[in-house]
């Protein structure tokens, strides 16, 4: 995933949430619905996101120093770990705090919402047209890298974080002006508060839900994932289609971060009659692999010598180190 598709997304949502948070509070200030206050609060955790995986973005750009010889690239990961944090403690909780607070209201001043009545109403349908360009952004940058990966397989298997969090947080956000809309058309149609007590629990359960995913997501990632099953076949052949291997004991690979990937191999190799020989030849292999996956940046290749040992029932020989 380019760095620059994810930054654009990044903007175009920045620069929406930030327009939308301060309409609502201004609807929220003016209406005193507690739908607009959750939905208020939302956008400004969804802007303090994207500002946090703009600064993972610059972080994890930094050069490798001698106390981390592997770069910053994960930075971007622990940045979009935060964001998960972020979205369910100042989204979530607030929102359900918010709906209990309003539940509880309700039974000692029953009442809608009682000035300004339809200003919410226009806000959040605004809310949800600006919301909508923002989501097609993070769409249309999305199917330039996602491939014929469904959209479940490209928030879980991506190894770059920003494009499944603004997609998530994007539709999270749309989905909640719904809720908030549902919510508030309701209290002003029936006069009963409950209605805006409601759609404020149900944004809540949704900011929640959604936090959960994204913290199970980068979660994965921050342990550390290994190349996907393309690339580990592509690196596979780049290392035995040539005659300086005769096969791959065990392989191992690494995301140091979205854009850079660690590939450590015990080898199998012909005799050699010298060591200039053998490092000339893993040097080549080295070149294959990184012309194969360019994003294989770090490579550590273990030559080692078999011979055949007892032939086995099956008529294949056994290989065993020396």
């Amino acid at each position: 995933m380019s760095a620059s598709g994810g930054t654009k997304a990044i903007v175009a949502a920045l620069l929406a949430n930030l327009g939308i948070a301060v309409t609502k509070f201004v609807a929220f200030a003016l209406s005193g619905s507690s739908s607009m206050l959750a939905e208020s609060i939302h956008s400004v955790a969804d802007s303090g996101n994207q500002a946090l995986l703009l600064l993972g973005g610059r972080r994890a750009r930094r050069r490798a120093t001698p106390e981390h010889p592997f770069g910053y690239g994960r930075e971007r990961y622990i940045y979009a770990f935060i964001v998960s944090i972020v979205l369910f403690s100042l989204g979530g909780l607030f929102a359900l705090y918010e709906a209990y607070h309003k539940w509880h209201e309700q039974r000692i001043h029953p009442g809608g919402i009682e000035s300004w009545q339809w200003l919410p109403v226009v806000v959040l349908v605004v809310a949800i047209i600006l919301e909508s360009f923002s989501f097609r952004t993070a769409i249309v940058e999305s199917n330039a890298v996602r491939g014929k990966a469904s959209w479940t397989q490209f928030v879980r298997r991506a190894k770059a974080p920003e494009l499944p969090v603004v997609l998530l947080e994007d539709l999270g956000a749309l989905l909640g002006l719904v809720f908030a809309l549902v919510g508030v058309s309701m209290t002003l149609i029936t006069d009963n508060g409950y209605w805006d007590a409601a759609g404020t629990a149900a944004i809540g359960i949704l900011l929640v839900a959604i936090a959960g995913i994204l913290a199970i997501e980068t979660r994965s990632l921050l342990l550390g994932e290994a190349a996907n099953p393309d690339e580990v076949r592509r690196i596979e052949q780049a290392i035995t289609e040539g005659s300086e291997v005769e096969r791959i004991i065990h392989m191992k690979t690494l995301h140091l971060g979205p854009e850079e990937l660690l590939v450590a191999a015990k080898v199998a190799v012909r005799p050699y009659a010298s060591a200039a020989e053998l490092a000339e030849g893993i040097n080549t292999v080295e070149a294959r692999i990184r012309n194969s996956v360019p994003i294989a940046r770090v490579i550590y290749l273990e030559p080692d010598i078999y011979r055949t040992a007892e032939q086995p029932a099956d008529g294949v020989p056994e290989l065993k180190e020396v």
